[in-house]
């Protein structure tokens, strides 16, 4: 199976015969020979994952996030109107970690739970309510624009896959997955260089900064794509169904990155 630019679809299953493969989760011996994949306890469901099953963990996973958000989005406006700006960002802070840290579990670690994906929704449901929260203060409207803009690129790229109006080619994906590693670099120097004074000015607002929102936007976008094509094949290859809780995962980080950019770009866009 080739790679996504998604961290959380590599190093799953791989061979079209990988369903076949997974008699072996029920065998004493540790895990799938050559596969990377942890040995599932013994009488774990095998049947094949569906396309029913990535909906509904997925929207499971978006459903917690919401519901987490908009509590959290009232409690920070709550705040910010008490003067406690400071609990607020120590939410952001908490949020932004344990969810940082769970996705680095599960993606290393190829966990494929169901209590850990929706633990990392509810986390970064506390890290979005809070900024949202804020933002909503500051640019009243805003929370629902960027919450229909996040919905619209993911319908959107969606009709794109399924209708083969652009095929996930090779190059398509080096292409993706090299945009992204280059948004990604530019986004850690301008942090590191903001802490020593230097403005990039890629997040101040201006031109440059929009310019580069729109750039992001985009490459979140076509990162869909892939998710996408690495979805339909574990379909295809037969991989068990709890893996859909993996895939769920998946879509949820670019859900969440992208969710972010639009914020941000709506944000420089009304302050104009």
């Amino acid at each position: 199976m080739r790679t996504s630019s998604n961290p959380a679809f590599r190093n799953l299953p791989r061979g079209a015969s990988a369903y076949g493969q997974y008699a072996g989760f029920n065998q004493p011996q540790g895990g799938v020979p050559g596969t990377g994949v942890p040995q599932a306890p013994a009488g774990a469901a095998d049947r094949p994952m569906t396309v029913d099953d990535v909906v509904m963990k997925t929207g499971a996973s978006l459903g917690v996030t919401l519901l987490v958000g908009v509590v959290t989005a009232i409690w920070a406006q709550a705040q910010v109107a008490a003067d406690s700006m400071g609990a607020v960002t120590g939410a952001m802070i908490v949020g932004m970690l344990v969810g940082l840290v769970l996705a680095l579990i599960i993606s290393f670690k190829q966990i494929a739970s169901g209590p850990m994906t929706l633990a990392y929704a509810a986390a970064e449901g506390v890290f979005l309510g809070a900024i949202t929260g804020v933002f909503e203060l500051i640019y009243p409207g805003i929370a629902l624009q960027a919450v229909l803009g996040t919905a619209a690129v993911f319908v959107v790229m969606l009709v794109v896959y399924k209708t083969g109006a652009v095929k996930v080619t090779p190059k398509l994906r080096k292409w993706i997955i090299g945009a992204l590693g280059g948004a990604l670099i530019l986004m850690l120097a301008n942090l590191v260089l903001g802490l020593f004074g230097v403005n990039m000015g890629l997040r101040d607002g201006g031109t440059l900064a929009i310019i580069f929102s729109l750039v992001v936007i985009g490459i979140a976008a076509f990162s869909f794509l892939l998710d996408f094509d690495m979805a339909d094949r574990m379909i295809r290859e037969g991989v068990p169904a709890k893996y859909s809780w993996y895939v769920a995962f998946g879509l949820m980080v670019t859900l969440v990155w992208l969710y972010l950019e639009i914020l941000r770009l709506l944000s420089y866009l009304q302050s104009e």
